[in-house]
């Protein structure tokens, strides 16, 4: 049995940027995971989304119905998704609901008199992660030796394509080894934040290549939230920051957590940065625009 991971833990507050930056880096060369704390993100604000989501996931299935997903906005329920294409189930034991750039007008929400202040939690949250996003990225920016503003000047945060995730994963009582609450994925984006309500089941696969492959569990840590890295960063760095594979085991218990999936501004071109591109380690990915990556990412997981 492997010994309980060890990330580091990134302090957003503290002053001296070069070591934090020093950190991430570690961070996401060794493992593609870190948490964050002194995010700027009240405890009360995490509690109210996560007792919203719990109404909402508690409705009859008839009404949720009602905002199944349109647009990439709105519920998927149990199954509808599979995240590891390879795998012969029918889909992942999880429903969700997703909630996307605020401007846009494609969100979709339950009626205020069913459920009071729900949408305006979601958007004080989706704000606020933003918020902590954008610093957090120009940390990284720090950590690969490029400017603060790097990310801003390719036009990844013009209006970078950032999706709040309500997740659930209820306890089915099943005994298949098949059936994943969610099966293994690595996430599309730049980064993601997420946050749990404690009950165990993420695990990583820090080397997706090979075979077997060896699965180790991630603990949750109060106030902090668990961070990785995406395909799209990899593809910046060449490979250098791991977009790490994971899953969510089936839970013995009602598990949910909420993602904040940031992925760039739908015309940022994702191109390997020059630093990661030498002799010994070539071009591994060509220049991609992310509504592109996105999109085939989202059709291959929906089946569409």
């Amino acid at each position: 049995m492997p010994d309980a991971l060890q990330f580091p833990i990134i302090d957003l507050s503290f002053p001296d940027r070069f070591s934090i930056a020093n950190l991430i880096r570690q961070g996401c060369v060794d493992h593609g995971f870190f948490y964050l704390v002194n995010h700027g993100v009240d405890e009360e604000l995490i509690s109210k989304v996560f007792e919203q989501s719990s109404n909402f996931f508690s409705l009859p299935i008839e009404e949720k119905m009602k905002l199944v997903r349109k647009n990439h906005r709105g519920y998927t329920a149990l199954y509808a998704e599979k995240l590891d294409t390879t795998l012969t189930t029918e889909g992942d034991s999880k429903e969700s609901f997703y909630i996307g750039p605020l401007a846009d007008d494609l969100n979709q929400w339950p009626l205020e008199e069913d459920l009071p202040s729900w949408r305006s939690t979601m958007e004080t949250y989706h704000q606020k992660l933003l918020s902590a996003v954008t610093k957090l990225l120009s940390l990284i920016a720090l950590s690969l030796k490029l400017e603060e503003d790097f990310f801003e000047k390719v036009g990844a945060l013009i209006e970078p394509l950032a999706f709040i995730r309500l997740l659930h994963y209820p306890d089915l009582n099943s005994s298949s080894e098949e059936i994943f609450g969610a099966s293994a994925h690595s996430d599309y984006g730049m980064v993601t934040l997420l946050v749990t309500d404690g009950v165990p089941g993420l695990q990583i696969c820090r080397e997706k290549s090979k075979q077997p492959q060896v699965w180790e569990d991630v603990p949750s840590m109060s106030g902090a939230f668990i961070v990785n890295i995406g395909d799209m960063m990899e593809r910046w760095t060449n490979g250098l920051f791991r977009s790490t594979l994971h899953r969510v085991l089936q839970p013995r218990q009602d598990r949910y957590s909420v993602a904040f999936f940031t992925n760039p501004s739908k015309d940022c071109t994702v191109e390997c940065l020059e630093s990661c591109c030498t002799e010994s380690c070539p071009l591994r990915f060509p220049p991609i625009k992310a509504i592109d990556y996105l999109e085939e990412r989202l059709r291959l997981t929906y089946g569409l």
